[in-house]
């Protein structure tokens, strides 16, 4: 997409992070925004924030793992503005750190529920109107761990990976049915965001999770090394270049390197260079 004035562009959990740094910047360039968070009051906060309060804008508080609230949001959006050019699933959550031996299947409902099937809902949902356009997209965006596993966060790695086993596919059938609709797969490495301290504790975590204080949550965010507001320029001007793969970081270019390079070696060359043994949970014997 070349370019975002009077464009209708869709934006999941906007309420803090790349969210709310992507409605800025677009409403910054002229898009006329659909904007979604499960937090009223962060989501508020973001509407405050954008520099064109002119240009019309709709807004609704929902849970994207809701099918029913997703496609409700659709038709209001269609109904407010007539058309969508492109939507960017953005929304998304993490677990505290746990083994698979102790991963709970209701955790891993709750992360799939939002993760994949909020952006699959999204995808779907818009993916009609999108293609009556001249021009248009999908931004899914899934992790540089949907590119390389990692210790004990399995349910989160495969939530990503799901995200961009769906994104090449629909990639390829835009290929085949309407190919002036770009599928973006977007891959963030650690951004600056909240999510340490606001991931769901995992079942059964709870004393572990409450030990760690703020100087530990600190060092777990030493990792986050690229802005918000970076991570939103590197992904609109990725759209802009029609990019179908956006990696957001040089710690993400890095990994997928990496993986690339090593397909098999890359496991015990992360083990080596990382601090996953801090990590590690006690099974039950």
């Amino acid at each position: 997409m070349k370019q975002f004035k009077d464009k209708v562009i869709s934006i999941t959990g906007v309420g803090s992070g790349i969210g709310r740094s992507l409605a800025v910047k677009l409403n910054a360039a002229g898009a006329r925004l659909a904007l979604n968070d499960y937090n009223a009051k962060s989501l508020q906060e973001t509407i405050s924030m954008l520099p064109n309060q002119d240009i019309p804008h709709l807004s609704k508080v929902f849970d994207v793992a809701d099918r029913e609230a997703f496609y409700q949001f659709s038709e209001d959006v269609l109904q407010r503005f007539g058309q969508v050019d492109g939507c960017i699933n953005n929304a998304g959550v993490a677990l505290g750190a746990v083994s698979v031996n102790r991963l709970s299947y209701e955790d891993f409902d709750w992360i799939f529920g939002i993760n994949f099937w909020g952006m699959v809902y999204g995808s779907k949902a818009f993916l009609p109107t999108i293609k009556k356009q001249e021009e248009g997209f999908i931004a899914n965006v899934s992790s540089i761990f949907g590119i390389t596993g990692i210790a004990y966060q399995a349910a989160y790695c495969t939530t990503k990976f799901a995200i961009r086993g769906f994104n090449e596919s629909l990639r390829m059938e835009m290929h085949v049915e309407a190919p002036h609709i770009k599928i973006h797969s977007i891959h963030p490495g650690g951004i600056k965001t909240n999510i340490a301290r606001d991931s769901k504790v995992a079942v059964g975590m709870e004393e572990q999770m409450a030990q760690q204080d703020d100087q530990q949550l600190a060092e777990i965010e030493k990792a986050f090394i690229t802005s918000p507001e970076k991570a939103a320029d590197i992904i609109i001007s990725g759209i802009k270049s029609k990019k179908e793969r956006i990696m957001v970081g040089p710690d993400a270019k890095k990994a997928d390197r990496l993986v690339r390079m090593f397909p098999e070696k890359y496991t015990g060359i992360l083990l080596k260079n990382s601090d996953l043994a801090k990590l590690r949970v006690e099974e039950d014997t």
